[in-house]
């Protein structure tokens, strides 16, 4: 079975458009110095890491997760840090990018915990996760882009009216012909569909009236095109890296987003089978160089492809924290710490195939 997973993904990533290398050797200067947003958003990994792993230890599911990817607290500008930054070079090199968590059967190691220096132990792994943090509620944020389109579609209706059953249909008919004929059969779903240059008429009042509704028109569909979900959100530079840590161990990879009211998961594989199907795009998934992550392209899937496997998280306590830097700099940041998720143990086990 370990070879066929390792087979299939190599054959996905193969398949993708991203001209992704999988022997690509990680190289480059250690950065200099770290930010305040860099170790606010760290300790929110860490936080989501902590969350994820309870979560799953402290339901009798006859799991165990244990803490796997690399926790040093180092930053850019610490002591010590290039040499740090050196080895986890060297190791994304040698074995790949370790997943955050590792998922064992717990009557394995029914008195202590795994060796997880040991390719064996790991290997016996039955998952590994890879745990991405986002700063956002997820319910709320559903609630106000369902209002925001709801707002765009009830201005889109209006405007047709206003155009058709007054003095500028005629007008509308005379200058465009194709698009007062969308208008007389435009719903909320066609309305989503639409695209139109808008025109600058300006040579009569009728016309620039005309011009002033279309021009809403398209600014409110606009907002209908615009990507209204939340994403699961895989760097393309990790794609190759993930690769090399699955070649390696053979342990089925996931991907699990948290948000600070629940979170998704949703297997390494089904990502790149969508990131692969180019009609998917704009639907399932967009490719968006994200400027929270320094600018690196960035595949965004819908969340709502995942598995709400967290239905609810306890907001935690948070504190702002100062770290000062060798040249006396002071950088402020927020720690984390409480809290708690909620796990569909049942759900989880399914979608990690576990009996």
């Amino acid at each position: 079975m370990k070879t066929i997973y390792k087979k299939k993904i190599l054959e996905l990533i193969q398949t993708l458009d991203f001209g992704i290398d999988p022997d690509i050797k990680i190289g480059g200067r250690p950065p200099t110095m770290a930010s305040s947003e860099f170790l606010t958003n760290k300790e929110q990994g860490d936080w989501a890491e902590n969350i994820v792993q309870s979560a799953i230890n402290e339901n009798d599911l006859g799991l165990l997760a244990v803490q796997y990817g690399r926790s040093e607290s180092l930053a850019a500008g610490d002591e010590g840090f290039e040499a740090f930054y050196a080895s986890y070079q060297d190791e994304l090199n040698e074995i790949g990018k370790r997943p955050d968590i590792l998922v064992f059967e717990r009557s394995k190691f029914p008195t202590g915990v795994p060796d997880t220096l040991s390719d064996e132990i790991v290997s016996s792994a039955i998952a590994a996760i890879e745990v991405r943090s986002s700063s956002f509620l997820a319910d709320r944020y559903a609630e106000y882009m369902e209002q925001r389109a709801n707002n765009a579609l009830a201005a889109c209706s209006r405007i047709k009216e206003d155009i058709l059953e007054g003095d500028l249909a005629d007008l509308l008919f005379a200058k465009n012909e194709e698009l007062h004929r969308f208008l007389m059969s435009a719903n909320n779903e066609s309305f989503k569909q639409l695209d139109f240059r808008r025109p600058s008429w300006s040579s009569s009042a009728q016309l620039r009236q005309l011009s002033d509704f279309l021009r809403e028109l398209k600014n409110n569909i606009e907002i209908l095109h615009k990507r209204d979900h939340l994403s699961i959100t895989p760097k393309v530079e990790d794609i190759a890296l993930v690769n090399r840590w699955i070649q390696r161990f053979g342990v089925t990879h996931y991907y699990l987003q948290v948000f600070f009211d629940k979170a998704y998961l949703i297997p390494f594989e089904q990502i790149l089978e969508i990131a692969a199907d180019s009609e998917k795009e704009g639907e399932l998934f967009s490719v968006e160089r994200d400027v929270k992550n320094q600018g690196k392209t960035t595949i965004k899937i819908n969340v709502q492809v995942g598995r709400e496997v967290i239905g609810k998280i306890d907001m935690p306590d948070h504190q702002s924290q100062m770290k000062e830097l060798g040249r006396g700099r002071l950088l402020f940041y927020v720690t984390f710490s409480g809290g708690r998720g909620y796990l569909d143990g049942e759900l989880l086990k399914e979608v990690l195939n576990v009996d």
